[in-house]
């Protein structure tokens, strides 16, 4: 992105949103031992089995958001014992919690000491995936306070898909990996991908070289905030992080493991300043 084009992009961006309540946790834990485990090993239309599954996949998000933590060891950041591969509600309990103590600058940087580091060099067992926008001010390691072999991290400009790459190393997490539960796809405050997404298909100028790609995969984003009430910018962040939630849980091997249980598929937005997540799917 040269510089004259993104600086014209950047420079309008909307109103700063205002984050919703937080539900207040409980008080926190000392972190105890940490865990080891092992590995193991077109858009389709919507059937019932599908459509199930979505609805297990949002009473998941639902009870977690409303504050229900499975045990005092999920508030703390802890995985459990050795061995344990946290559910889908349990391993968003886990996230949330250590997005709580990011938020108000209590972060314990669990999984990130000398052993542990030799402990996941001989296997991993990451228990989330975590779906995201490039920023810089959004790397999700720090925000959901957790450390390595915790997560596989996907990231592309607004967190946009493509039918080969991007989308196979999503899959890649659940379909090989049993510990890999949840599926988080995470948007943000003033993006930038957004904003400059917008001047393109407003001015009708394309972006250079292959960041044009970027702008046509927000298209469909932007076709739904436009005629809404509101500040653009977030209509249309918003509006991406529900949509590529929704395809993700209609992609063929993710919505078989959203259907049995073994996945949940949510979406969260994240306020630059608070530095909190909201769960909006």
């Amino acid at each position: 992105m040269t510089n004259e084009w993104r600086a014209g992009a950047e420079a309008q961006p909307g109103p700063e949103a205002q984050p919703g309540p937080e539900a207040q946790p409980g008080p926190e834990a000392q972190p105890g031992p940490e865990a080891a485990g092992g590995r193991q090993g077109g858009r389709p239309e919507v059937t019932r089995r599908s459509l199930a599954g979505l609805a297990a996949g949002a009473g998941i998000m639902a009870s977690v958001a409303g504050g229900i933590a499975p045990d005092a060891r999920a508030a703390a950041g802890e995985i459990g014992e050795p061995g344990h591969t946290p559910g889908p509600r349990e391993a968003l309990a886990l996230l949330m919690a250590g997005n709580r103590r990011w938020a108000r600058g209590r972060a314990m940087h669990p999984h990130q000491s000398v052993p542990w580091r030799l402990h996941v060099a001989a296997h991993q067992e990451p228990f989330a995936t975590v779906v995201s926008c490039i920023d810089s001010r959004v790397p999700p390691e720090i925000i959901f306070d957790r450390g390595i072999g915790d997560m596989f991290v996907i990231r592309t400009g607004a967190q946009a898909l493509d039918d080969l790459v991007v989308l196979g190393s999503i899959e890649f997490g659940p379909v090989n990996y049993r510990s890999a539960r949840l599926m988080v796809v995470l948007g943000h405050q003033k993006c930038g991908a957004v904003i400059a997404a917008i001047e393109s298909i407003q001015s009708g100028r394309p972006a250079p070289g292959h960041i044009q790609a970027v702008v046509d995969a927000l298209r469909p984003a932007y076709r739904v905030a436009k005629p809404l009430p509101g500040d653009l910018t977030d209509n249309m962040i918003r509006a991406q992080i529900r949509l590529t939630v929704r395809r993700l849980r209609l992609d063929p091997l993710l919505r078989a493991r959203i259907a049995d249980g073994r996945l949940a598929i949510v979406g969260g937005y994240y306020h630059l300043r608070s530095g909190i997540v909201d769960l909006i799917a």
